[in-house]
């Protein structure tokens, strides 16, 4: 059931456009569908790692139901062993063929790694992010930045068998708050 990575792109950019003037998930969430899901196991089309940030919902966005996207989310969309782990499993074990890491503007990390110095465990997002974007000021590049910075991560962290092999992409992508459009970025 797994398809190609240009062919989940297109999918993406389409169920993007239904979202932006929808007034409701078009997605399948029915009791089928999670009946279907339970019994001959989930297919997403497409691995999503994005932002933890309550109003980027990547369902929604892409106007997917339930099954259709493997959804890993950590604050700032940056990328650890456990984001590493995920991508791969869901590259190997449900063959999935494409990554978006999904950024969005106005992001509550990236304002933090550019304007404070927090104290606990949020460091470790913002180090990171800080490493991603450097000196840079403006919030919009910083997070086109920091969404480049995790995609070389996966590619540089990934097994080449799944790269190479399994024609696994890796993209990045912006989710605009203001009006609901995805960016994707090449």
């Amino acid at each position: 059931m797994s398809i190609p990575a240009h062919e989940a792109k297109s999918r993406l950019i389409e169920g993007n456009k239904r979202f932006i003037n929808a007034t409701s998930n078009p997605g399948d969430v029915s009791m089928e569908r999670r009946v279907d899901t339970l019994k001959n196991g989930q297919h997403p089309y497409a691995i999503v790692l994005c932002c933890s940030d309550s109003r980027q919902v990547p369902e929604a966005i892409f106007s997917a139901g339930i099954g259709e996207l493997f959804v890993i989310r950590v604050a700032g969309n940056v990328v650890d062993s456990h984001q590493l782990g995920s991508i791969e499993y869901a590259a190997d074990h449900l063959d999935c063929k494409l990554v978006v890491v999904l950024g969005h503007n106005h992001c509550g990390a990236v304002e933090a790694a550019i304007k404070h110095d927090p104290d606990g465990h949020i460091k470790y997002i913002t180090d990171d992010i800080r490493e991603a974007i450097n000196e840079e000021k403006d919030e919009y590049i910083a997070t086109c930045l920091n969404v480049k910075h995790s995609v070389k991560v996966i590619e540089d962290n990934t097994d080449m068998k799944l790269l190479e092999e399994k024609g696994l992409e890796v993209i990045g992508a912006v989710y605009h708050l203001e009006d609901g459009h995805v960016e994707f970025l090449e």
